[in-house]
């Protein structure tokens, strides 16, 4: 029996987004209808949007939310799509990306998740990835949230089946131009509309921290901690680390260890809770300490699925703190292998490339007696 053919829309929001456009089309381009809801672009987007054969609609959002704009593009998708793909305007999928979902796709199917690399390193090495769920039926979902918006069930029906769906790949190559300052006050709002919402609360403690507000981010993060529905271990662990880091930048070093100890205690499946220890470690120079929390990091072979993970400890950084602290003991065998491996992940690394040198003469020193 053939295989049926569902009809496929791609719908996003957009704003003064025209070095992305032709990119973007490209990629869509393998749906039935592209749909585009335009916030107000002061360049060329729309036009060049219309010129790719997307159908755009223009309407600004004040006060903005993103869950507002999310959910009016998505009331412009026709009622008789079958599957609803929102994607950002600096987000593209990999060739064939539609024959994979409609094969995967089946009458009972609500929601699909798919693989996505959220950024990049500067070699072009991907750096945070997990899997996204951007992908899901036309009925019976609305975007909730200022910010973070996230799809939320609200049809009296049961919810269909959630798939993932192997072999389809969403990369992100953002502007990092673009202002961020928005998502503070937005997830400030967020947690006063509801204040239960565990999710929310851990974004706010982040984004404190990623301001440098140490005191309010190690307040908010120990309140995600103690709220009854903040049970998934990774982003507990996650909250733990940046408390940890909080301390650290507040230069209480032994909280900070405490923490650390915390959080590898509650999610030890996790690379990133032993890279930071180490790291800290490495600030203090114990070094057999570097040692034993790279070597527990490096046991864990297999990357998670969820965001909760960070490029750094996936890359160059633990072959590279293991190579300087078996240097400062002594093992220099050790430390040249490491350094190898670490210049593996980044091979432009012009400090990771001198360590290599500095070893292997050292080592040369040591053989010629």
């Amino acid at each position: 029996m053939e295989k049926k053919r569902y009809k496929i829309v791609v719908y996003a929001i957009s704003k003064n987004e025209e070095k992305f456009v032709d990119r973007w089309m490209d990629s869509m381009s393998e749906a039935d209808e592209v749909i585009v809801l335009d916030t107000g672009s002061t360049d060329k987007t729309v036009d060049m949007l219309k010129a790719r054969g997307a159908t755009v609609h223009i309407q600004t959002v004040t006060p903005w939310r993103f869950d507002v704009a999310r959910n009016i593009s998505l009331s412009l998708v026709p009622n008789d799509a079958d599957i609803c793909v929102c994607t950002d305007i600096d987000e593209f999928f990999h060739k064939g990306w539609r024959k994979i979902l409609e094969n995967a796709w089946t009458d009972d199917v609500s929601q699909a998740q798919y693989r996505y690399t959220w950024n990049f390193t500067s070699d072009g090495k991907e750096g945070v990835v997990f899997w996204a769920e951007k992908i899901h039926a036309r009925h019976g979902f609305k975007w909730t949230h200022p910010v973070h918006e996230i799809l939320e069930w609200i049809s009296p029906s049961p919810m269909g089946r959630k798939i993932a769906v192997q072999g389809i790949q969403l990369d992100h190559k953002a502007d990092e131009t673009k202002s961020r300052a928005q998502y503070l006050p937005l997830l400030e709002m967020s947690v006063a509309e509801d204040p239960d919402d565990d999710r929310n609360m851990h974004y706010l403690g982040r984004e404190y921290m990623f301001k440098g507000r140490w005191e309010d981010c190690i307040k908010t993060l120990k309140k995600h901690l103690a709220m009854p529905k903040a049970t998934w271990k990774d982003e507990r662990a996650s909250s733990m680390r940046f408390i940890a880091k909080s301390y650290l930048m507040l230069k209480n070093a032994e909280e900070a260890k405490i923490w650390y100890m915390k959080s590898i205690c509650e999610a030890p499946h996790l690379r990133e809770p032993y890279c930071d220890m180490a790291t800290a470690l490495y600030t203090v120079e114990e070094w057999e300490g570097v040692i034993y929390f790279i070597k527990c990091a490096l046991k864990i072979k297999e990357r998670p699925k969820t965001y909760i993970n960070e490029e750094s400890a996936w890359g160059s950084l633990p072959y590279d703190l293991l190579s300087i602290a078996y240097y400062k003991t002594g093992n220099f065998a050790e430390a040249l292998e490491s350094a190898k491996k670490a210049l593996e992940y980044s091979p432009n690394d012009s400090r990771i490339k001198n360590n290599v040198k500095y070893i292997e003469t050292a080592l040369q020193k040591i053989e010629k007696g």
